[in-house]
């Protein structure tokens, strides 16, 4: 019985060790980090009932129902993913279309839907959906994907209806990490380059068309009753954040302020940083400090030492999922992989860059340290689907080395060469 137990594991192959231990680190690292940007702030507020572990109760309960759909997503052949890849788009569809009905409005978009007493923000979802769905009608296309009416424009019309969703909210910075990530498993399934070049110029001119229109727009005159001030609010907000990435010191007390505080708090950190739990800037100067802008208390309280290692860490987490998905057999679990570890990649990027002003701010959190429920529980089940990848390299990587052990017994063996030996002398 125990051999058979044995010989049934041995089928299933074993995850990748160093993916799996960095996921945890990042997300115990994580709660941390929330605890220590966001403690100062709940324990002052009767909103959070004075509790200094208001927010860091909450990303805890969704780190232990992320990690068993982690291990849960870790289980499943990813061959399976092919199958099941359609009906989690059409439900992520689904919730993408009620979230405009009956969705709850928090910061100027209508990204939330409670269910069962949780607050879910479908988006986050669409970005998983949109990876499966992608790579399995790639893989099924095969050389006819390079052909553009009948493998380019299905896949680009599916991204382009997805991507509309979600900025009908609206959404831009998921949308905008959602649209790059499509692009990146378009490109490793083997697009045509004439075809993405061409996209990449449609979107960058209907981009510049709309923002143009829209600021057209919002200079209207406000005694005009066509004009609708809080579209106009929302357009001079998106007009500040480029303002303020241009020059953060232009108006510190208005547009510039978030991005002001935030570069003073990575500087307070010098090179060591002024220690875990010891930074001012979150004591009610810098917004959203244990979500969007949680790097800069990383930055304050670590310093550059500190800051470098973490993002090494990060690096070398991404480095490895990509290893992980190049060495998969199959050209679906490849561009799964390739996609996922790409989209944690290019939002970690924008939120750091946003808070270090390499890009304006777009207000994304940053993959397992940000607070946030449906994020975190969303990334750890697709490294659970990276991990799923894993286990089957390892299981072929075996299936290789018994052939060769057999190989190589069959060649070295005292019987044959006695057997050669005595056909020699005769």
């Amino acid at each position: 019985m125990k051999q058979q137990t044995a010989q049934t594991r041995t089928k299933r192959g074993t995850p990748d060790f160093q993916l799996l231990i960095l996921t945890l680190l990042l997300v115990g690292f994580g709660l941390v980090m929330v605890f220590s940007s966001s403690s100062s702030i709940a324990i002052a507020s009767e909103s959070f009932n004075n509790d200094a572990l208001y927010f860091t109760k909450k990303q805890l309960i969704w780190a232990i129902i992320g990690l068993f759909g982690m291990f849960f997503a870790m289980n499943i052949r990813f061959n399976k993913y092919k199958k099941l890849y359609a009906p989690f788009f059409l439900f992520t569809t689904a919730l993408l279309l009620l979230v405009l009905v009956s969705g709850a409005v928090l910061n100027g978009a209508r990204s939330w839907i409670r269910v069962f007493g949780f607050s879910l923000q479908p988006a986050e979802f669409a970005k998983i959906a949109i990876i499966l769905y992608l790579s399995a009608l790639i893989t099924k296309k095969g050389e006819r994907f390079r052909d553009f009416k009948t493998g380019y424009f299905p896949v680009l019309f599916i991204v382009g209806f997805i991507a509309g969703l979600i900025m009908l909210q609206p959404d831009f910075g998921t949308c905008f990490i959602l649209v790059s990530t499509c692009g990146l498993v378009i490109y490793a399934g083997g697009a045509n380059m004439k075809h993405i070049m061409g996209s990449i110029l449609l979107v960058a001119l209907g981009g510049a068309l709309a923002f143009g229109a829209s600021a057209l727009f919002s200079s209207m005159s406000p005694d005009n009753p066509s004009v609708d001030s809080t579209a106009t609010a929302k357009q001079n907000y998106k007009i500040g954040r480029i303002q303020a990435f241009l020059d953060p010191l232009s108006d510190p007390t208005d547009g510039s302020l978030n991005l002001y505080r935030s570069l003073v708090a990575i500087g307070d950190g010098g090179i060591t940083g002024s220690g875990i739990g010891q930074g001012t800037m979150k004591l009610h100067y810098l917004p959203n400090a244990y979500n969007d802008f949680i790097f800069s208390v990383i930055g304050e309280e670590l310093g550059f030492i500190g800051s470098a290692l973490f993002l090494l860490v990060y690096l070398y987490f991404i480095w490895r999922g990509i290893i992980v998905s190049l060495r998969c057999p199959d050209p679906f679990g490849t561009l799964v992989g390739i996609g996922i570890m790409g989209l944690i990649a290019i939002q970690a990027f924008i939120n750091i860059g946003g808070v270090t002003q390499t890009i304006p701010v777009t207000g994304v959190t940053l993959p397992f340290i940000s607070y946030g429920g449906t994020s975190l529980f969303v990334m750890m089940v697709a490294m659970g689907i990276v991990l799923s990848i894993s286990r089957t390299n390892n299981l072929e990587a075996i299936k290789e080395e018994k052939t060769k052990s057999v190989t190589v017994q069959t060649r070295t063996s005292p019987a044959l060469r006695s057997r050669d030996a005595i056909r020699r002398v005769r």
